[in-house]
């Protein structure tokens, strides 16, 4: 598992491509899936997930649906237009960072 420093640099981006590929998610359902493609390296913890989310709402990045389960109110969350061309500026951003940190580093491609 990576170390919280590095998940927390790093989760808006994290957040928006995914949201970015799929339709619109929950909260767990966002936790779960991370977690899936990560093989459990990226474990996000609801304290980190819920303020990282509403911050990308009062950006306007997000919307939000709610959705009534019997008792249970469940809120979406989905991807902005403005979020959707915030999401690959961001990626990209990210991108270009890594190929800085890995030559910065001295790690080549495909060795790390």
């Amino acid at each position: 598992m990576y170390s919280s420093e590095l998940i927390k640099g790093t989760l808006k981006t994290i957040l928006l491509k995914l949201l970015n590929e799929g339709n619109r998610m929950y909260g767990y359902e966002i936790t779960q899936k991370v977690k899936e493609l990560t093989n459990d390296k990226i474990q996000i913890t609801e304290g980190a997930l819920y303020p990282t989310l509403h911050a990308l709402e009062a950006d306007g990045l997000l919307e939000t649906e709610t959705e009534y389960i019997g008792k249970r109110v469940r809120k979406y969350y989905k991807l902005s237009t403005k979020g959707k061309v915030h999401s690959k500026e961001k990626v990209n951003e990210f991108a270009d960072y890594m190929n800085t940190m890995k030559f910065l580093l001295g790690i080549e491609t495909g060795t790390a």
